[in-house]
Parts: C-alpha cells; structure tokens; sequence
C-alpha cells in the first residue's frame, strides 16, 4: 500500500521513469531498512555525536536531503523506524554549495515536520524504570548460580571439614562487674606457702579434737536425760559448764584471736561474732545464779563449745586444702596456667590454657575465701541488731538484770556453727581429688574466676604426647628419604601442631635436619611452604584431592601425613591416635556444667568428622573455628588475664576439665552455704529477741537453742559432698 501511495504522489512529475523510491531509498538509505537479526531485541542508545576535527569536511545538515540534478524526481519523506532514534539538528550549518551545484528552489521538496511524541506520564516513566531494571535482573541472576555450581567451589565443599563462625556480639550483653581485686599481701613462692601453711598442722587438728571432747561434757552437764548426783547442785553444774568453756577457749585462742582481730581490719566475721557470743555466755553463766537464776535453766555453753570445736576443725580443713594446692603447684617446674578470658570467642568468656610462670599464686591463695566475704557484710549488721534487740528486750521491758541473758541468746544464735566449714569442707574435699589429677585451684579469687561459657581445647588436651604414633612410611618416586622426612617435620614444626614430636623424632632416627621454609601457609586441612625453591605440601588425603595432587588407587590409610613436593606425591606417613580412656567422660563433664568446648586444634587431621567417627566424641556440642581463627586461639604469645584460675601440672584434658568444673561447683557450693548460715542465723535472732522480749525462758532453754543450731548445721556437709561429685 505504502508503494502504491508513493506512486500516484509522484505521478505526473517529470522523470518518474528514471527515479522511482526503491533508488532513490538503495541510494540514499532509509529508515525502513530490515533490521539485523541481533539487534531485535535490543534496545539502541541515541547516537552522540562525535566532536568534529577541523581538518575533516564539513558533514551535512542531519535534515537536508541533497536530490540529483537534472530532472530528479523528490521523494516522499518516510517516518523513521521506532528502532532508530532521529538524529539532532547540529548546531553548526553545512557550508552552500557551489552555485554551479545549487539545485533550483522549485525542486526541492520540503519535508513535513515531525510530530512531537506527547509525554509520558510519570507513571509509564515508572514503569518503565521496573522493566528496565527487571531486564538487568534478567541478565545476571543466573552468575551467582553458575558460581556456585563451579567446580572448585564443589570441591572445597566436599574436601574442606565445616567450621563455626563467630557471631557478632549483641549490643544488649550485659557488662560483666569487675572482679575484686586481690588483697595486696606479698606473692610467695608456692613451694614456701607450703611450708607456712604447714606449720602446726597436726596441732590444730589435735586441738579441734580435744575442744569436740569437751563438749561432751558440756552436753552432759546441759541435759537433763541422765542423773545427776546429789553433790552436783545446779549452782555448780553452772560453774562446771564455765570452767569448760574457758578451757575450750583457751584451745582455741588462736582462732579467737584472729577474729578479735579482724575488728582492726574490719573484717567482722562470724568467728570475730562467736568470740562476743562466748564472752556474753560466759559472763552468764558466772552471773547468772545471782541476778537471773531463770528457774534452773542452763547457760549456752554446749552451744559456744561446740562452735569453737567446729572453728578450729574448719581451720584447719581450710589451711590442709591450701597447703596441698600449694604443694601441687610446686611439683612442676613449668605448670601450665589457666585463665577465664573475657570475649575470647564469640564475645563469650572463654577459659584458656597456656604456659608461663606462675605469676599471682601466692598472692590469690593468701586472700579471704568466699564465705568470709559474705559474712563480713552480713555479720556486722547481726550484731548490731543483736545489741540493739537485747536492749528492748531487757531494759526496755524494765528487766535491767536480763541483759546478759538476752545478749548471750541473740548472739549465741546468731553465731551460726556452720561459719568456717562453709569453705573449709568443700575446699579440702576438691583439693584432694585436683590433687591426684595434677591440678591445683589458685585460691578464691581463682574460684571467682569461673563462670565462662567455653574452653580452649588444643592438640595436646586431645592426645596428649605419647598418644599420638607413626604407623609406617613409604616413600613414592625418586625422592630421598632424608629429603622427605625433613620437608615435612619442617612444615609441621613451622606449624606447631600436636605432631611435632613424633616428626621430630622420625627426623632423629633419619639423620635430617630442619631446613628453612618461606612463603609458608596453612589451610583447612594442610599446609603449604617453599623449601629450596620446590613448592612443598603437607595435609590430609582429602587436602591433597583438593590440590590436584595423585594418589595411589586403592587408598585406605584413614590417619595420615601425605606430603608432595612440586604437584608430586613424595611420600606418606600413617598415624595411629590411642583415645585417653577420661577424655570422654572430660568432655560430657564439661558439656553438663554448660562449657562448650572450643577446638583450637592445629592438626589438620583432627576435625569433627574424624572424631565423631573414629572415636564417637560429642562434636555436635563443640565449636570448630575456621584455620585462621584456631591459629589466634592457640597462639602461645596471645594476651591472657592477670587473674589465675588453676595451675596445672600435667598435660591432657582431664586436669585442666576437672579444674574448670571443679571451681565452678565449688564457688556456688560455697556461695549457697554461706546464703543458708546468714539466713540460719537471721532466723535465729529474730525467733531469740521473740522469746527474750516475752521472757520464755523454756522455749529459750540451752537443749533447744543447741537443737536449733544443729539444724541450721545439717545442710552445710550435705553440699559440700557434692562438690566433687562430676
């Protein structure tokens, strides 16, 4: 139709014959020209225009058609195709031509103006915007596809053992307090804290004994379930159960002493509160037939007895645990220290074994224990209370003489008989089992030290030297034995695995020596380095597949050192792992008392698949770092904290687990003990100036004050049994 149009437009012209359209369009080009196949579905840019050099013609007028002379025919103009953009005016003019060429103003044929597209709304520009985005969506959706499918990123996957990524600490984590400070005292050798704590050992046991044989009599001379004889008045009965008391105080004046003396340090203790209830007993019990004879009723001297019998045994509990922990501490001329981390992994507090002097020990052992620092603070306030207490129940109520009586009750009761065996019990019974295993809890502030989350597990705390054995060598090619053994006792050495010492021996026994390695790096699953210009490989099996390197057919070896030299299979060195038979039960005891623990390991063929499998490790409750990470975790020059936790003295995991789950157990052992004798001794205040104020002396008769005290006494041996139960 569009050729027909053409046609009768242009009839009648001159010359019609001579120019028709299609030459004048295979010419001059046009806009109707077919379109490449390629550039169907694409979309062109608009064509800049390139600055023109001052040497090159002048181009022509984008617009201006310049027909043949001679009885050209003009042809109708066609609307450009929507696949070629217009091109813009220039805005410089195309120099005339010469008058000769000018064409006659009758023949040219002006051409209609372009209608203007009316402008899109904003919405179709919009629109426009999402497809033109979604188009290059389109074009590059399938790249992260094809990334993955790679085939060097499917072979690290099947080759390289997963790890566990550290998560970004949550801002909302509360702050931990700071830990107290320890007391200045000097930091003594362990070895000469031994010693100290040493001395008189014997004699304070004999003590507690002898003061536990006094109360005997005391409860004899207190209760009336036996007969008394006829000259044993009730007069003397109260002189008798004096006298005892004095005695038993002066067995015990050392303990005595030091809590009558901690009122200049400010340290008001239970003891320092048992030295006041037997001085208000005892003054009673010498007044007590003249001012206040309270119808035959006994003074509280069994009570106050039997609490210096339970301070001296508790003592002395106390002072043997310090001296063994001492005494192990010094059996090794380098221990190993543990400490709690803050934010070691994961920005969780993690516990950390390393080797260095032993820094602090001798200061944190001679600080006060958790029990004490407890009842310094509650204790005072006891016998506050109990002071002003005894006043209203006395002279407040017009009873001036009862005052002795109401303060030796108050006080009696508020002395809870449980004071020194809170710490001393549990302390002992722990020090004697970290004993056997080689560890040694450096003193309360190592106790407080406790509470992390995790613990640093190296190659050594997993197999221990001498766990860990060659099985056999072979060498492959022309590499020399020498050569081979070196390569590889070089790159593990460089490493610091747990395999350096067989590698070393093996080296010994081979006549090599240790060559210097360059460019050296570790991977997942091995390691690499240039020694004497060759490229040299250590790994696993699995790490030799990865790096393209052949391996025999038929392999079957599980635990092995492959080395190859310059993409060469050099040789092979099969390992034999021997299972401590407590590194097991060492793992679930952490895991029970919530610390998880973390794999630093350097030896590559330690990883999760290979615990699981061979040996049946719980390593689904375990954290495996990547390589990089386990190489700071394990670093020997890595920043540690100043406070020490324990002293080991042998290797493997079972001292450094029992260590860390032992202090734990016995911070809150302590801690709950120490709890339940301020509320025994709240208690017992409160139920003292009840009876005192309404004057019940029956209710208040010494038997049922010492049942009370008994009671209260119970708990304490039954938690502390279970501290060294894991």
């Amino acid at each position: 139709m569009a050729k027909d149009r053409d046609r009768e437009l242009n009839s009648g012209l001159p010359g019609q014959d001579e120019f028709s359209l299609e030459s004048i369009l295979a010419e001059f080009g046009s806009g109707q020209k077919k379109k490449r196949k390629e550039d169907e579905d694409t979309i062109p840019f608009p064509v800049v225009p390139k600055k023109r050099r001052t040497s090159e013609p002048p181009k022509q007028p984008g617009r201006l058609l310049t027909f043949p002379e001679a009885g050209a025919q003009p042809a109708r103009k066609t609307r450009p195709s929507p696949a070629t953009p217009p091109v813009r005016q220039q805005p410089e003019q195309a120099s005339p031509p010469p008058k000769a060429e000018q064409p006659e103003q009758d023949k040219v044929l002006e051409f209609p103006e372009e209608a203007v597209a009316p402008e899109e709304s904003p919405l179709a520009e919009g629109i426009n915007r999402l497809l033109k985005r979604a188009d290059d969506y389109a074009e590059h959706m399938f790249e992260e596809e094809d990334v993955e499918n790679d085939t060097a990123v499917r072979r690290a996957e099947e080759f390289i053992p997963g790890t566990d990524e550290e998560e970004e600490p949550s801002p909302r984590r509360r702050e931990r307090k700071p830990r107290r400070q320890p007391p200045p005292a000097p930091d003594l050798p362990p070895a000469d804290l031994a010693r100290r704590y040493g001395k008189g050992l014997k004699g304070l046991r004999l003590r507690s004994t002898l003061v536990f044989l006094l109360f005997l009599p005391t409860l004899y001379l207190t209760l009336d379930l036996f007969p008394y004889p006829a000259a044993l008045t009730p007069q003397l009965r109260m002189l008798a159960l004096a006298g005892v008391q004095v005695l038993a105080m002066l067995l015990g004046l050392d303990v005595l002493f030091r809590g009558l003396f901690g009122l200049l340090r400010l340290e008001f203790g239970m003891d320092t509160l048992l030295v006041f209830a037997a001085a208000a007993t005892l003054a009673d019990a010498l007044t007590m037939y003249k001012l206040d004879p309270r119808e035959g009723q006994m003074p509280y001297c069994a009570a106050i007895v039997l609490g210096i019998s339970l301070l001296l045994r508790g003592t002395y509990r106390k002072r043997r645990g310090l001296r063994l922990a001492c005494r192990t501490a010094a059996s090794a001329s380098h221990p190993y220290l543990v400490t709690l981390d803050e934010g070691k992994w994961n920005g969780r507090d993690t516990y950390a074994k390393w080797s260095g002097e032993v820094v602090g020990f001798g200061r944190q052992m001679q600080a006060s224990d958790g029990a004490q620092r407890i009842f310094w603070r509650i204790c005072p306030l006891l016998f506050i209370a109990s002071l002003l207490l005894s006043i209203i129940a006395s002279i407040g109520r017009g009873a001036p003489e009862r005052l002795l009586w109401c303060l030796s009750a108050t006080l009696t009761a508020s002395a809870s008989l449980s004071g020194a065996l809170c710490f001393g019990q549990p302390w002992l019974t722990l020090c004697q089992r970290l004993s056997k295993s080689g560890a040694a809890i450096a003193g309360w502030d190592g106790v407080t030290a406790t509470g992390g989350s995790g613990i640093l597990v190296t190659d050594a705390d997993l197999f221990p030297p001498g766990y860990v054995s060659l099985n056999g060598i072979k060498i492959f090619g022309d590499f020399p034995a020498e050569k081979v053994v070196a390569d590889t006792a070089t790159l593990i050495r460089e490493s610091g695995c747990g395999l350096d010492k067989p590698f070393h021996d093996l080296l010994r026994s081979q006549g090599a020596i240790y060559r210097r390695v360059s460019n050296f790096f570790c991977y997942e699953g091995g390691l690499s380095g240039v020694i004497r210009n060759e490229q040299v490989l250590v790994g696993s099996a699995d790490f030799m597949r990865l790096m393209e390197i052949a391996l025999p057919p038929g392999l079957r070896v599980k635990n092995a050192v492959f080395c190859a030299i310059d993409g060469e299979l050099a040789g092979i060195f099969a390992l034999n792992y021997i299972l401590h038979g407590a590194l097991d039960p060492s793992l679930t005891s952490l895991i029970r008392n919530r610390v998880s623990p973390v794999m630093a390991t350097r030896d590559f063929n330690l990883t999760p698949a290979m615990l699981r499998q061979r040996f049946k490790l719980p390593v689904e409750r375990m954290e495996y770092p990547a390589v990089e990470r386990r190489m700071e975790l394990s670093d020997e020059d890595q920043l540690h904290s100043d406070i020490l936790t324990a002293v080991l003295c042998r290797e493997g995991i079972v001292p450094y687990s029992e260590a860390v789950v032992g202090a734990a157990r016995l911070r809150r052992a302590v801690r709950t003990s120490a709890v339940l004798a301020c509320l025994g001794a709240t208690v017992g205040l409160i139920l003292a100036f009840y009876l005192t104020f309404v004057g019940a002396y029956a209710s208040l008769s010494a038997a049922n004050l010492l049942v009370f005290l008994i009671m209260w006494l119970v708990p304490t041996p039954l938690i502390s049994g279970m501290v060294n139960k894991y």
